[in-house]
C-alpha cells in the first residue's frame, strides 16, 4: 500500500506515530521557510508540514509541488501548536512533520477552482473535466449519497421480500410516450432493438411467472429534451411490481420506504407527518398542476360566478366563452411596481395577455389600489373580498382564460412567488398522492382520442363508459406521488383482463391484431393465468435531487449529460466510421444547408 492511513484518519491518539499518506495537493502555503500543504483524498484533509530543520531534502522537493499534484509523504504525527487547531476538520488537532516525500503524478493547472467557488464555473467546462470536478467536496458528497441511497434501497426491499431481477436492455419499443433510442441489428438487417423506456412488459411477465414482489434499480432511456428535473438520455428508477394487491397496498409500501429513506439518509421531515391525497381534477382546480407544492398556501380561489354578469370586458369575454376566473392571495409581502412587472412577464411567457392584481394597503385611498378596480362594481369587489378575506399587506392576483390555460398560468405565478419570497420550507417534504387520472384524452386540434397516460392501467368504471361511448369521463386506476412540486413516482393497478385490454386499445383506433403484434408476449402470457397486479416506480434521481437540495438533476449523476444531451467529457454523441455504418446497413443522409 502507498499509504498507512487516509487523510481523515489521524487524530491526537496518533501523536508520535510514523505514518504514510498519499493524496492530492489541495492547498499549498509557502511561508518562506516552512511549507504547509493540505493533503486531500476522498476521506478528508490532513495538514502536512515541510520544515528544513527536520528534513531539508523533503522541504526542497516540496518547493516544486503545485495544486493537484499527487504526492506521497511519510512523517511523524504531532499536535498542532496552541491556538492553531482547526475545529472544522476531523484531523484539525494534528499535523504531519514530513521526513520523506515523492511526486506520484504531476498536474496541469486545473481549469477551475476546486473550492466552494468552483461551482460558479461554467457548467460545460466542469462537465468536460468531470474527472476533476469530482474532487470537489460538494460533487463527491453527491456521489457518496447516491451510493448510500442505492445500498439502503436494496437492503430495504430485500428485507421486505422483494426479489431483484435485472431485465433486458436490448428489447422492443414499449409505449411510454417518449422517443425511443434505437439500436440497429447487424444480424438482422433493417431491424432494430430499443433501449427500454421502462421495464414495462418484462415486470408484468414476472408477475405471470409467479414472482409476486419484484424490484430493480432500473436504467431507463428516453429521447426527451432535458430540463432541470429531467436528465437527458438516461435516468434511474426504483422499479417495483406486486401481485395480489390493491392500490392501498402499494401506497403502504411506498410510504413505509420513503419514511425510512428520508429519516435514515437526510435531515428532511415529512410535512404534518402524513401523505395527502387528492384527485387529478382537484389538483388542477386548486393548484393548476398534477404535482402541486403543498409546503405553502396560495390555493386557487374560483371567482367565475362573481363575474358572470360583469361589465369588465376582459372578465366578461372569458365568462361568455366558457372560461374561468381564478385568483390567489399573497399574504403580507411587499412588491414594487418593478416586482409586479417581472411577475407579469412570467405570466406572459405562458401566453397570458397580462396579470391583473389588487394591492391592499391602508395608506391608499379606500385601502387598496389596482388598475382594474375602476372596471369592477362595488358588489363584485365585496364578493371577491368575502371569498378571499384580504388584509392590509396582501396582494390578489387573477388569471382569466379557458380552464387549462388559466390554471397553468396561475400555477407559474404561484411558483414564482414561492421562489421570490422563500415561502416553502426546504427542510420539509410535502407528499401528496394524485389519483383518478383520466384514462383517455382528446387532441384539441385533430379531435383524436388517445391514452392519457399508461395504456396498461386498469380503467375505472370501464364497462359503463364503453357502453355509453363516453371515453373522456373514464378514469384510470393510476397514481402519482408529488413531492415539493415534483413528480417523484408514477404507478397504477394493471389491466390484467386481456379482453378489456384489447377493448381499451380498440377505443383509440388500434385493432386486436395490432395489440397482438406489438405486445404479443403479454397477450400470450395473459392466456395462462395472470394474477391481479400493480406497480410503482420512484424517480431515484429526482428523489435524490430533493433530498440533497440540488436545483438541477444533472448534479446527482457522477457523469452527467450537459444541457444539450451531450457527454462533453467523452465527446458523445460522435460520428462513426463508414465501415461501422455499412456493417449495420445504415446510410447517413446529410441535411441540406
Amino acid at each position: 500500500m502507498l499509504r498507512t492511513h487516509t487523510c481523515n484518519d489521524l487524530t491526537l491518539k496518533n501523536v508520535w506515530e510514523e505514518v504514510t499518506l498519499s493524496g492530492w495537493v489541495s492547498n499549498r502555503r509557502d511561508h518562506g521557510w516552512i511549507i504547509f500543504i493540505d493533503l486531500r483524498d476522498r476521506y478528508g484533509l490532513t495538514q502536512v508540514v515541510f520544515d528544513p530543520e527536520h528534513d531539508a531534502t523533503a522541504h526542497s522537493t516540496a518547493s516544486d509541488y503545485r495544486s493537484e499534484y499527487v504526492i506521497q509523504v511519510t512523517g511523524t504525527v504531532r499536535s498542532r501548536p496552541d491556538g492553531q487547531a482547526n475545529t472544522a476538520l476531523h484531523t484539525g488537532d494534528i499535523e504531519i512533520i514530513v521526513t520523506q516525500t515523492q511526486i506520484l503524478s504531476r498536474s496541469k493547472t486545473p481549469p477551475f477552482e476546486l473550492d466552494e467557488f468552483g461551482v460558479q464555473s461554467n457548467e460545460e467546462v466542469r462537465y468536460k473535466h468531470r474527472f476533476i470536478d469530482l474532487r470537489r467536496r460538494k460533487v463527491l458528497n453527491n456521489v457518496l449519497f447516491r451510493s448510500k441511497l442505492l445500498n439502503f434501497t436494496r437492503n430495504w426491499f430485500y428485507g421486505n421480500d422483494f426479489i431483484e431481477v435485472q431485465t433486458p436492455l436490448f428489447t422492443v419499443s414499449s409505449p411510454e410516450w417518449a422517443r425511443d433510442f434505437l439500436i440497429p441489428s447487424r444480424l438482422h438487417p433493417g431491424k432494430f432493438y430499443a433501449l427500454p423506456q421502462a421495464p414495462q412488459q418484462y415486470k408484468q411477465l414476472l408477475m405471470v411467472g409467479g414472482i409476486d414482489k419484484y424490484f430493480q434499480v432500473a436504467p431507463c432511456f428516453r429521447d426527451e429534451d432535458p430540463r432541470a428535473d429531467r436528465h437527458a438520455c438516461e435516468f434511474y428508477q426504483i422499479d417495483c411490481e406486486m401481485s395480489f394487491i390493491h392500490r392501498e397496498d402499494v401506497f403502504a409500501v411506498v410510504e413505509w420506504y420513503i419514511r425510512d429513506a428520508s429519516k435514515n439518509l437526510s435531515d428532511k421531515t415529512i410535512m404534518d407527518d402524513k401523505f395527502y391525497t387528492m384527485s387529478y381534477d382537484e389538483a388542477l382546480e386548486n393548484y393548476g398542476s398534477d404535482k402541486p407544492d403543498l409546503r405553502f398556501g396560495m390555493r386557487f380561489v374560483d371567482l367565475t360566478d362573481i363575474f358572470v354578469n360583469t361589465e369588465f370586458s376582459v372578465f366578461k369575454s372569458v365568462c361568455e366563452t366558457g372560461g374561468v376566473i381564478k385568483a390567489i392571495k399573497l399574504e403580507g409581502q411587499s412588491m414594487s411596481r418593478k416586482d409586479i412587472d417581472e411577475l407579469t412577464e412570467v405570466a406572459k411567457k405562458e401566453w397570458a395577455r397580462g396579470l391583473a392584481y389588487i394591492i391592499y394597503d391602508d395608506n391608499e385611498e379606500g385601502g387598496k389600489k389596482s388598475p382594474i378596480l375602476k372596471f369592477m362594481s362595488e358588489t363584485e369587489i365585496a364578493a371577491l373580498e368575502e371569498r378571499l378575506q384580504p388584509k392590509n399587506g396582501d396582494i390578489i392576483f387573477f388569471s382569466a382564460d379557458e380552464f387549462k390555460r388559466a390554471v397553468w398560468i396561475l400555477n407559474k405565478v404561484r411558483l414564482a412567488l414561492r421562489d421570490k419570497f422563500n415561502l416553502a420550507d426546504p427542510k420539509k417534504l410535502a407528499l401528496c398522492w394524485i389519483i383518478d387520472f383520466p384514462m383517455f384524452e382528446q387532441d384539441e386540434a385533430s379531435g383524436k382520442i388517445d391514452f392519457a397516460h399508461n395504456p396498461f392501467s386498469m380503467p375505472i368504471g370501464w364497462l359503463e363508459a364503453f357502453e355509453k361511448g363516453d371515453l373522456l369521463s373514464m378514469k384510470a386506476n393510476q397514481y402519482d406521488l408529488a413531492c415539493n412540486g415534483y413528480e417523484i413516482l408514477s404507478g397504477s393497478i394493471r389491466n390484467y383482463d386481456v379482453e378489456v385490454l384489447v377493448k381499451a386499445f380498440e377505443a383509440v383506433g388500434r385493432s386486436k391484431d395490432e395489440v397482438i403484434n406489438k405486445f404479443g408476449a403479454m397477450y400470450e402470457a395473459f392466456q395462462y393465468g395472470v394474477p391481479p397486479h400493480g406497480w410503482f416506480a420512484i424517480g431515484m434521481d429526482r428523489f435524490m435531487m430533493i433530498l440533497t437540495d440540488e436545483p438541477n438533476v444533472r448534479e446527482v449523476f457522477a457523469f452527467p449529460k450537459a444541457g444539450k444531451a451531450q457527454d462533453l467529457m467523452m465527446n458523445a454523441p460522435s460520428i462513426v466510421d463508414d465501415e461501422q455504418l455499412q456493417e449495420l446497413h445504415i446510410q447517413v443522409i446529410k441535411e441540406e444547408e
